[in-house]
């Protein structure tokens, strides 16, 4: 149902029809009820660490050897995007994800162009933001570091994201 027809059924209901159908929805649907968790959460530690561990978890997973689906550790970050999370946050879950596939690529070699093809994207993306929300000295030295820490890895991909950097910290 288009937008415009649901806010028009919606202002037929009555308050507590409303009220019983939000609930409804927040007991059926998972998603949304992650999103009134984090709408009313005074404190959104939580569900930051939350979307950290399943990045991270997808690279150094607590058990098992690691999955390393990038679609799942980008969806992380999707998902903080869709629940609204603070731009700091935002910026902050970026680079972790970056960073955790710069310590990956340290730890287990070389890995495919497409990996670093979704590192450099993401880094540069995260520069982008820290740059439209103005956190860039909140940002600077870790952005700098996951520059220094992709030293030793292929594909020309400390080049790249060393670029990145400059272009942004000039």
């Amino acid at each position: 149902m288009p937008t415009k027809g649901l806010k028009k059924y919606l202002k037929t209901l009555s308050t507590e029809e409303l009220i019983n159908h939000i609930v409804d929805l927040d007991r059926k649907y998972k998603q949304v009820q992650e999103h009134h968790e984090v709408y009313l959460a005074s404190d959104l530690s939580k569900f930051i660490e939350k979307q950290k561990e399943i990045i991270k978890n997808e690279f150094f997973p607590i058990r098992g050897l690691p999955k390393m689906r990038l679609s799942v550790a980008r969806k992380a970050i999707s998902d903080a995007k869709k629940m609204e999370f603070p731009p700091e946050a935002m910026a902050d879950l970026m680079l972790v994800y970056v960073e955790t596939g710069v310590n990956f690529a340290n730890d287990f070699g070389d890995n495919n162009e497409s990996f670093y093809d979704s590192m450099e994207k993401m880094y540069r993306d995260a520069l982008i933001f820290i740059h439209i929300e103005g956190l860039q000295e909140k940002f600077k030295e870790s952005a700098w570091e996951i520059v220094e820490k992709a030293n030793d890895t292929g594909w020309g991909f400390h080049e790249t994201l060393s670029d990145f950097f400059f272009e942004y910290y000039s």
